[in-house]
């Protein structure tokens, strides 16, 4: 089985103050990953080019199916054939690769990939060519009166929870992360790299692969803040509550309000803003 390295050691100079001395510190790693997607009927079987994408290696099976879900190309894990992974020498780099492979008779959503799908780890919709393309149709329409509830005792626990789980955050200080919890707060998946959409795929595709979805009786918290393309990725998931530590963004909270979808922002130090479907966030003291 492959072994994925997620940090490497480098060589720095700590400066504190006038005091300067030469350290090892932990970094990140940042690696390209090109996903490849195999299909159609023998022996008239293609391979085509669908991403590639800036990430932390670790978990990259879960992250080329969970792009593939998340972006509406595949339906469910029934889907699939197989996945290989290999690498290749690259220049002086090395590029890995992830082949899907799918059932013969499965004929993949295509129709929203035909733009540029190289995207970068700060940004998960790089050159893709419009709002329209970005907005694919979830399996799982979303109830905006599910009952489904969450206390805010509950939420209050939920970053320190994260916090304590990001082990390679620990080491390097550079990841993103992504958790789901259940209604009580206890942790079910946590997936971490350095692209906050990779991240997100990450645990999707491992929910995928568990036959977890729909998510629609998790939290999803993200550790940073909330994005179109995260919102986007959650409503793919069937997720109806999405808490983060950081702000939304404008867009991000149309679209939760469009799918429904309870949209928490600023989630740290006992507070937090509801900026969508409040009815599913229990508060216990009074209105200001």
């Amino acid at each position: 089985m492959l072994k994925e390295i997620s940090t490497k050691q480098s060589s720095i100079i700590k400066v504190n103050g006038k005091l300067c001395a030469a350290q090892i510190d932990t970094l990140a790693i940042e690696e390209p990953l090109e996903i490849r997607l195999c299909f159609g009927q023998a022996p008239n079987r293609m391979v085509k080019n669908i991403s590639v994408t800036m990430r932390t290696p670790g978990n990259d099976v879960e992250l080329a199916i969970g792009f593939l879900f998340t972006e509406g190309i595949i339906k469910d894990k029934h889907d699939l054939k197989a996945v290989n992974h290999c690498f290749i020498a690259c220049a002086e780099n090395k590029e890995n690769i992830i082949q899907v492979e799918l059932n013969d008779h499965v004929e993949p959503k295509l129709q929203h990939a035909d733009r540029n799908f190289y995207t970068t780890s700060s940004c998960g919709v790089c050159g893709k060519g419009s709002i329209d393309a970005i907005k694919t149709v979830s399996n799982y329409l979303l109830d905006k009166n599910t009952d489904f509830f969450i206390s805010q005792e509950i939420l209050f626990q939920l970053p320190n929870s994260l916090r304590l789980q990001q082990q390679i955050f620990d080491a390097t200080g550079g990841l993103h992360a992504c958790a789901l919890f259940n209604k009580n707060g206890a942790l079910i998946l946590l997936r971490e790299d350095v692209g906050r959409h990779n991240a997100l795929d990450k645990l999707i595709g491992c929910a995928l692969e568990k036959g977890l979805l729909p998510l629609n009786d998790s939290i999803l918290l993200l550790s940073g803040r909330a994005s179109f393309e995260l919102i986007q990725k959650a409503a793919m998931a069937g997720i109806v509550v999405v808490a983060a530590v950081g702000a939304p963004s404008s867009l991000a909270v149309q679209l939760a309000d469009e799918f429904g979808m309870t949209l928490i922002g600023f989630l740290r130090q006992q507070t937090f803003n509801i900026y969508t479907n409040e009815h599913r966030i229990l508060i216990s003291q009074n209105t200001l």
